[in-house]
């Protein structure tokens, strides 16, 4: 049997139930969780993907609010960015394609804050096309089943984009299946620090199993910064304070909300430069509008 055929079957039989895989959820619904779902955890997403899709059901609800509103609603998620560029994405699909998300890739990557794996994933979970969709789950499944490597290398779009075209079924709709499967499989079988190989569908096909699960030698992946402490831990605070307002809030109003006054000016001026605070210092300081 093949890989994608034996991922087909499992996950068909084993896929947790995750609202953009019902049947009818919209184009703009998985957009929207496929912003959130970039650097967040899937439980912490869910309520706020069904707040957010209540609030703003199509593009052209969140279009007519001003940004601002976004990033408040964004509140904990983290990397408040990613709220700024979906508002923009809102903007452009509105504008540019009557409020419609665009299917083709091209037309997607041409949005803001899209990147190509989030333009394939729309366009072959949204719209049923083959396309390969490769993210950290899906590079590790292949770097064990395939390669016989413990992890993956370095990413490379034009590798790993050409290593899942190869596993992908010909029928779309089997194609959808697999790449959903094996992003699946990542992310609750084979995992990162304690792959379960013992309930794998394919651990009689799996070329590390088969070597004996050789130790991995590659280039090691850098290790993400601590939160506590960070610079992204006082942007945090900051935005929490100016969420919590209706109005602008004095600089000498935020100032005790972190003792280093040096990292406390370097974060504001993070989030000034990026456009998810507007003011100044005589005026106060506010989510955009």
């Amino acid at each position: 049997m093949s890989i994608a055929r034996a991922v087909n079957d499992w996950f068909v039989a084993n896929g947790r139930d995750l609202p953009w895989r019902r049947a009818g959820f919209t184009p703009w619904g998985i957009l929207v969780s496929e912003f959130m779902l970039q650097q967040t955890p899937v439980a912490r997403v869910i309520p706020r993907l069904e707040e957010w899709l209540i609030r703003w059901p199509t593009p052209a609800d969140l279009a007519a609010v001003p940004s601002g509103a976004a990033v408040r609603a964004w509140d904990r998620l983290g990397y408040p960015r990613r709220a700024l560029n979906l508002h923009a994405a809102a903007v452009a699909i509105t504008e540019r394609h009557s409020g419609v998300v665009p299917h083709d890739v091209d037309e997607l990557l041409a949005l803001p804050g899209i990147g190509d794996y989030t333009a394939r994933a729309i366009a072959a979970f949204a719209y049923g096309h083959r396309h390969p969709v490769v993210d950290t789950n899906v590079r590790r499944v292949i770097a064990r089943a395939v390669d016989g490597q413990g992890e993956p290398g370095p990413p490379s779009s034009k590798r790993d984009l050409a290593a899942m075209e190869a596993i992908l079924p010909e029928d779309p709709t089997e194609a959808r299946i697999t790449n959903a499967g094996i992003m699946e499989l990542g992310a609750v079988v084979c995992t990162a620090r304690s792959p379960r190989c013992d309930t794998c569908p394919i651990a009689g096909q799996c070329a590390w199993r088969v070597a004996g699960y050789p130790e991995y030698l590659g280039a090691k992946k850098a290790v993400q910064k601590k939160f506590e402490g960070s610079d992204r831990q006082v942007r945090g605070l900051i935005l929490a304070e100016l969420r919590a307002s209706d109005v602008p809030v004095a600089l000498a109003e935020m100032e005790p909300i972190w003792a280093d006054d040096a990292q406390f000016a370097r974060a504001l001026a993070g989030l000034l430069e990026d456009g998810l605070v507007v003011g100044t210092p005589l005026d106060g300081y506010e989510l955009p509008s």
